[in-house]
């Protein structure tokens, strides 16, 4: 038994198994529904080396893979190694097997095409509607969801051309990456790095799922979502602020899962990179905030017609009592005529609880109630584990749905795995999931489409 609040007892604590690292070692990872056919195309860049990865990772969850190299693509990287990690025949030319008509029976085998790495002029050819050889005659030919890696030179990607080339490729409905940022050949660094595996991989089976909803009753059609992500920021002065680490990485996996089944989807967004905005799908609607006082207001304007809210920013708990109008400059502790100089001291007043307040105080008016799903980012300490605080947390706030998780350095925030208890307002554990944020977001959503259906 735990004692949450003023010493008051308020039901066993769950049992849940062991925090490692973040993850809970007796949840499994998730796994796909049932194996996919899927078209790997490489592209000719250096980058061409990490395509086994993404092989690797996409037979290793299951799926049958086909790689469709471009001739460029084998300058960099050996047919062999490429049969070899798929464990299939590599081709790369429409005339490698004329009787078989190739370039379009593997356009119709294929229910997804992945291109990792795309080129710059592999985007480009794709934008022209060009098909002079495998790998383009199949993304012209297939009717599956089509996600393209890029990774060049920044000032290639950068170029008018290659922005006007993605730009057409994402209004006809292809899925385009944006690179990551980062070392490239040689001394330069800059964005144009391809996307690292793991996350081409994880793009690439939420492209499946979402089109696997398309088109059927999926629990949020209609529905409307409300979810906030990032890290509020309090003013000290001009250039300083309070902040945390939070990269709303996981709220904007929320958003885009809710997306993904149908729902109307808006995001607060408290400073949230733009590389990480641009994953979400166009329907979504983005609104920046800054401080936690900004976004209660927005989340509290928001779920006035909101079916459910997912609080999963990172929102201080504390703000400074004034701002200063200059930046506070920095004084040594050298003595002055009436003795030691003091270093400043910043008053700090208590934010309001935006989860608790949606809880206490419903925005919705009477036409519905608004499904509340908190985030409870916890360390353990002397007084409790992870999951004891957060059942406490649980009791105190009175949300539908709590997701605790262990937070701390390469644990949770970031672009690393995460791992959530999911309690229910009196403490109990409802579901646990593991993984990355993507595979976290997708357990959450199914868990809210469930309870939203059922309300």
């Amino acid at each position: 038994m735990i004692e949450p609040g003023r010493g008051e007892t308020r039901g066993p604590v769950p049992c849940p198994g062991t925090w490692d690292h973040g993850l809970m070692s007796d949840t499994p990872e998730p796994t796909s529904a049932r194996p996919r056919r899927i078209v790997v195309g490489v592209s000719g860049s250096i980058a061409a080396y990490k395509a086994p990865f993404v092989i690797r990772a996409l037979r290793e969850a299951g799926h049958e893979v086909k790689t469709v190299p471009t001739e460029a693509a084998l300058r960099f990287i050996g047919a062999p190694a490429l049969a070899a990690v798929s464990g299939a025949p590599v081709s790369s030319g429409v005339f490698d097997d004329p009787a078989a008509v190739e370039h379009v029976a593997v356009g119709e085998w294929a229910e997804l095409v992945v291109v990792a790495p795309a080129s710059a002029d592999l985007l480009a050819r794709v934008a022209a509607g060009r098909a002079d050889d495998l790998l383009t005659a199949t993304i012209l030919t297939t009717t599956a969801p089509v996600m393209l890696a890029p990774a060049m030179h920044t000032q290639m990607w950068l170029n008018p051309a290659t922005q006007e080339n993605v730009a057409t490729l994402r209004r006809r409905g292809l899925t385009v990456l944006t690179p990551d940022s980062g070392r490239l050949t040689g001394k330069d660094s800059g964005v144009g790095r391809l996307p690292e595996p793991d996350r081409i991989v994880t793009e690439a089976l939420a492209l499946l799922e979402s089109s696997d909803v398309e088109g059927r009753s999926n629990g949020l059609e209609g529905r409307r979502v409300v979810v906030s992500a990032g890290g509020t920021r309090e003013p000290i002065d001009p250039v300083r602020f309070l902040g945390n680490r939070s990269s709303g990485r996981q709220g904007c996996a929320i958003a885009r899962a809710a997306a993904v089944r149908g729902a109307r989807v808006t995001l607060a967004a408290a400073h949230v990179d733009a590389s990480i905005l641009a994953q979400l799908p166009a329907s979504v609607e983005v609104i920046p905030v800054n401080t936690a006082l900004e976004l209660n207001d927005v989340v509290r304007h928001l779920c006035t017609d909101a079916d459910a809210v997912v609080m999963a920013a990172a929102v201080a708990d504390y703000r400074p009592a004034t701002v200063s109008a200059a930046k506070i400059k920095k004084h040594g502790l050298e003595d002055d005529e009436t003795g030691p100089v003091p270093p400043p001291v910043i008053t700090l007043v208590e934010n309001p609880d935006i989860l608790a307040g949606l809880v206490s105080d419903p925005p919705r008016g009477e036409d519905g109630r608004t499904l509340v799903v908190g985030f409870a980012a916890e360390t353990g300490d002397e007084d409790g584990d992870v999951l004891s605080h957060g059942v406490a947390k649980a009791w105190r706030k009175g949300a539908d749905l709590l997701a605790v998780n262990a937070v701390g350095p390469a644990l949770g925030f970031g672009d690393v795995p995460n791992a959530v208890v999911v309690l229910d307002a009196q403490g109990r554990e409802v579901i646990r999931a593991s993984g990355s944020k993507d595979d976290v977001a997708r357990v959450l959503v199914d868990l809210i489409a469930e309870r939203l259906e059922n309300d």
